[in-house]
């Protein structure tokens, strides 16, 4: 085969995700952890940044939205262009850019979409206002393959606390026929040995466990998860298994975590190798 055709046939093997999320600086959440985790799991990533954030582990400092209108160009020229077999949503940053994103996906057929509904950030600063989160319940969760919300997102959707692993069950149940489709809450949040996720699609519960590793600050786990599972989807994963895969690498990319000195002490980061 010459050099060209198996260029060419290696482009048509490799699966083409989508992240709409916004630029985190210290590239350990966001649309930089999304490409990461993409590359290492063999697919080729793709941009539209909704917002640019100016943070480093632990701190927000400022958030600066895109134009709507840029967001909804990027997303339907990718759409045109490339074929997109995944699409994942991270940080929409405001109501106007929520329906934007609504506008651009309702025109998506095929293609598996995977919401992580950023609201609250690890350092438990608030990322979305109440009306862009009623555009999220009513619009962009129906579109979704996979909704994947942490404890503190779960809780702001149902308005009850969720204290231990029989409230997750109750929990994943209640959101996933409230909102028709399948939900990954993800318990990483709660105290245990465990860090362990709930699955609940269709009449089907699932757990997904790994070890908890105290003392280990980084941030972007959500990110990188919700990746790794819009990933395996791409390439044509099951829902079950795709999750199975994300969480191995999720776990592994926070054992592997890399730190540094700084300032302010030590600074943590993902580790997304393969």
């Amino acid at each position: 085969m010459s050099n060209k055709k198996a260029r060419r046939s290696q482009s048509a093997a490799t699966a083409v995700a989508l992240t709409i999320a916004g630029s985190d600086s210290s590239a350990g959440a966001g649309a930089q952890a999304d490409l990461k985790t993409f590359t290492a799991l063999g697919v080729y990533g793709l941009t539209a940044i909704t917002c640019i954030v100016a943070e480093t582990p632990g701190k927000v400092s400022r958030v600066q939205a895109a134009d709507p209108e840029i967001v909804r160009e990027q997303i339907e020229l990718l759409l045109k262009s490339f074929p997109v077999a995944g699409i994942k949503t991270g940080l929409l940053c405001n109501a106007e850019i929520v329906a934007q994103v609504v506008r651009s996906l309702r025109k998506v057929k095929g293609r598996r979409l995977v919401v992580d509904p950023v609201m609250v950030a690890t350092t438990g600063d608030i990322l979305l206002a109440p009306e862009a989160i009623q555009i999220y319940e009513s619009e962009l969760f129906p579109l979704a393959t996979l909704i994947t919300p942490n404890l503190d997102e779960a809780t702001r959707l149902l308005g009850d606390p969720i204290r231990d692993l029989a409230a997750m069950h109750r929990a994943a149940r209640t959101l996933a026929k409230k909102y028709g489709t399948a939900i990954l809450l993800k318990g990483g949040h709660l105290c245990g040995r465990r860090a362990i996720d709930v699955l609940s699609f269709g009449d089907c519960t699932k757990e997904y466990s790994a070890a908890f590793l105290p003392g280990v600050k980084t941030h972007g786990t959500g990110c990188t998860y919700s990746a790794a599972i819009t990933a395996e989807l791409a390439k044509g994963a099951k829902l079950p298994r795709a999750i199975a895969t994300a969480k191995r690498f999720v776990s592994s990319a926070i054992r592997l975590h890399f730190v540094w000195k700084s300032g302010r002490g030590k600074i943590f980061a993902l580790n997304p190798s393969r």
